[in-house]
């Protein structure tokens, strides 16, 4: 029967496997885990002087206390049981109430254990999450491994999920294992000691019936777990792919609600209907495939844990007691009372089933380790990724044309007063080369218009400038951050008060620590004519609301402008971050801003604001570019000539239609196109 039902198992298995990717067919790698499990550990247990090595510590001497009150509880079964051969009701009742009064230091004990372990658990990933913290909101490493690394795809559900699944798993493995072992060693040490004092009891000595007992239970317990780990899936790999799924669902909700307006007017529910119910599908197709392969072994395991443990439990039991005694004529003569054989096989039993029990554990501690291995390594690939991002290696899937060797290569950057391109390309993640080199110089005060069509590069140009995308290739000269402000058309508003929306990134001990008081921040809003919201609020600064439902667009632009005169830096990008202000309030907020000494770079499509601006960076979206000085009024004379042009050049084809009909009624037909063609109209 349990040779077909491995049979049968094994075939189901293989199927499956063939279904599957191939990182389902590998076995784990036994020196890869211990080294990035060691490495996890180092991280959350840092040193005996650690919150966390006091609570393992704490934690196994709780474990240990129950192994010696198990002990204990077996000699107390067995007094109880030899009172009552005995018939001796008083002494009965006395151990009662010694069994009930070790009862309460047992429950105890055992409460003890499971808080300590959820407690060991949560101080696991405190540690572990202010690790993944530190380096993933370290400069713009948070950025870049969206953008410029392809290696991870959802770090929320493997900062969230996975950690938490790693540190409940490494947490439960420390009872799973260390508790059973224990069990193992201190029940095998009394079950020895126990039979010698029997066989003295029994005027015979300790012969071989115990150490064959021991040796019994020692080859069941090694045969079943060879057997168990040859049947076993791996549970390790397919716990990592449950968990990568569960984050491509979660991934396709967190795009539905951040994109909902625009799935809404396109009126693509349908869509996202699919592929919603695609990716939960791949999941549920996961999930149910760990499930059919549990069935065989769960079979297979319950077999062997419970019938074949128990017949070999019997064994153990049963040879010591036949044995026990002086060995007379081929039989076994003893001088023990039938209460004190009574209590001895009663506290053997007591002990071998908690002896068996620890194997038990022992044996699927092995699945929970693989389990925990899939975590292991889904957490150390993310903090190997941030590790990496952060020293600015970065793996992305390039585009076919990319050039991999530009890609890997670096040019230099340094901080200045003003900004230098010298031959520095314009690339993108992926290996699309924007612009193959870029060389101007930018002095403060010299205010910079943007210009080019979608995709040229000027995005791209910004995201370089602000550190977020790499130089491949030349030098690049830049102010430093805090000189550095970025504005752009879409205004990010944080959590937290009105005042914190002003000064982001600061906070309210930055801004007292620089000077500034909440009437530096009227002045401030005057200038950008939002006074208005301060005094709508009733809480006035201290005002909290869901900002962003709150504001207009134009609001939110403005506020943007506010934080921009707030931090007063030298030199400003503002991306389209007017486009939704009057023209009026545009032209007094660019004012001020040249008035506090802050060098403008502007991306926008209104020619109103080049009177704002001196000089010109324009872009064709064909890899060209031209920088130089900038004339509003030569050029706002060039743009009205064009748009008399193109107006004229609209009512061509419709003088042309007129001046046939009036060839047909003139009958001047023929005479008039062969003139129209030579004039080439």
């Amino acid at each position: 029967m349990v040779a077909g039902s491995i049979l049968l198992y094994r075939t189901l298995r293989g199927k499956t496997e063939e279904v599957k990717a191939a990182e389902h067919k590998k076995k784990l790698d036994k020196e890869q885990f211990q080294r990035e499990l060691m490495k996890l550990i180092r991280i959350t247990i840092p040193g005996v002087t650690s919150k966390e090595f006091l609570l393992l510590a704490l934690h196994t001497s709780f474990l240990i206390s129950r192994t010696m009150l198990s002990i204990k509880v077996a000699e107390l079964d067995g007094s109880l049981v030899k009172t009552i051969v005995d018939n001796k009701p008083r002494l009965f009742l006395w151990n009662l109430v010694k069994w009930l009064a070790l009862a309460v230091p047992a429950t105890f004990v055992n409460s003890m254990i499971r808080y300590l372990e959820k407690k060991f658990s949560l101080a696991l990933r405190t540690r572990l999450v202010q690790h993944l913290y530190d380096t993933y909101l370290d400069g713009e490493t948070y950025y870049k491994i969206e953008n410029l690394d392809s290696r991870i795809k959802n770090a929320d559900q493997s900062l969230t999920k996975d950690v938490a699944s790693f540190c409940d798993h490494l947490a439960h493995i420390h009872s799973q294992i260390s508790k059973p072992i224990l069990d193992v060693f201190l029940m095998t040490i009394q079950l020895v000691v126990l039979g010698r004092q029997s066989s003295k009891k029994a005027g015979g000595s300790a012969g071989w019936s115990g150490p064959v007992s021991i040796t019994l239970g020692i080859s069941t317990f090694v045969l079943t777990y060879k057997l168990l780990k040859w049947m076993a899936p791996p549970f390790g790999k397919m716990a990592a792919q449950e968990a990568a799924l569960e984050g491509d669902l979660r991934a396709a909700h967190s795009s539905l609600i951040t994109n909902c307006e625009e799935i809404a007017f396109y009126n693509g529910h349908e869509n996202e209907k699919n592929f919603l119910w695609q990716s939960y599908s791949d999941l549920m197709e996961h999930v149910s495939t760990i499930y059919r392969s549990r069935i065989w072994y769960n079979m297979c395991e319950g077999f062997l844990m419970k019938y074949i443990w128990s017949t070999a439990g019997l064994m153990m039991l049963a040879v010591p007691t036949f044995t026990r005694g002086k060995l007379v004529e081929g039989n076994y003569v003893s001088n023990e009372t039938v209460s004190e054989r009574t209590e001895g096989f009663v506290i053997a039993r007591s002990l071998l089933l908690s002896l068996s029990d620890a194997c038990e554990r022992i044996m699927s501690s092995y699945k929970d380790i693989t389990e925990l291995a899939g975590y292991t390594q889904r957490v150390a690939d993310l903090i190997t990724v941030f590790e990496d991002v952060r020293a600015g290696k970065y793996e992305k899937q390039l585009a076919a044309t990319a050039d991999v060797a530009l890609m890997r290569s670096r040019g230099n950057v340094s901080d200045g007063d003003h900004i230098c391109f010298d031959k520095v390309p314009i690339i993108s993640p992926n290996g699309d080369v924007l612009i193959e080199s870029l060389e101007f110089t930018l002095q403060e005060g010299q205010h910079t218009l943007v210009s080019g069509p979608n995709g040229c590069g000027k995005s791209s140009l910004f995201r370089i400038l602000a550190g977020l995308w790499p130089v491949h290739k030349g030098n690049l000269t830049k102010p430093s951050r805090g000189n550095l402000f970025y504005i752009p058309q879409r205004c990010y508003l944080s959590h937290g008060n009105l005042r914190d929306q002003v000064i982001y990134p600061e906070n309210s001990e930055q801004m007292a620590a620089r000077g500034h008081t909440d009437a530096y921040l009227r002045q401030i809003m005057d200038w950008v004519d939002l006074m208005s919201i301060v005094e709508r609020e009733d809480k006035g600064w201290d005002a909290t609301n869901d900002w962003s439902d709150v504001l207009s667009g134009g609001e939110k632009q403005r506020l943007a402008m506010a934080r921009l005169f707030y931090h007063r830096p030298k030199f400003a990008i503002l991306d389209e971050c007017t486009s939704q202000v009057s023209e009026d309030v545009e032209g007094r907020v660019y004012t001020k801003a040249k008035e506090l000494g802050i060098t403008l770079l502007t991306v926008t499509h209104r020619h109103t604001l080049w009177k704002y601006h001196d000089h010109l960076l324009q872009m064709d979206g064909n890899g060209g570019w031209n920088f130089g000085e900038l004339d509003a009024k030569v050029r706002m004379s060039l743009k009205e000539e064009k748009s008399k042009i193109e107006f004229q050049l609209r009512g061509i084809p419709k003088q042309k239609e007129r001046l046939g009909e009036l060839c047909v009624l003139l009958g001047e037909t023929s005479k008039v196109l062969s003139e129209l063609q030579e004039a080439n109209l």
